[in-house]
C-alpha cells in the first residue's frame, strides 16, 4: 500500500477557475466614445438600446459619442447612449 498521496492530476482538481470579469464597465451618466465597451456578459443579460451594438460574444459597445443610460424596457434591463 502506498504511503504517499497522488501528486498528479487528482490532487489539483479542486482549484477554482479565475473569474471572467463580466458586468458593466461604465456607470450611468458617464461620457463614452464610439467603440468603448459598456457591458461584458454571457447571453443577453442587458438588452440593446439606442446608440449601442452587440459583439459576437454578447459584449455591448457604444457606436456613437454620448452619455450612457441604464434603464428598463418591458421589464428588461437595457443600455443606451444618447
Amino acid at each position: 500500500m502506498s504511503k504517499k498521496k497522488a501528486g498528479g492530476g487528482k490532487a489539483s482538481q479542486h482549484v477554482s477557475p479565475e473569474g471572467k470579469r463580466l458586468g458593466p464597465k461604465v456607470n450611468d451618466g458617464e461620457k463614452v466614445k464610439p467603440g468603448m465597451v459598456l457591458v461584458r456578459q454571457h447571453g443577453l443579460t442587458f438588452g440593446l438600446g439606442n446608440g449601442v451594438a452587440r459583439g459576437k460574444d454578447f459584449t455591448i459597445y457604444a457606436i456613437v459619442e454620448g452619455v450612457v443610460k441604464f434603464g428598463k424596457r418591458l421589464g428588461k434591463k437595457i443600455v443606451s447612449v444618447k
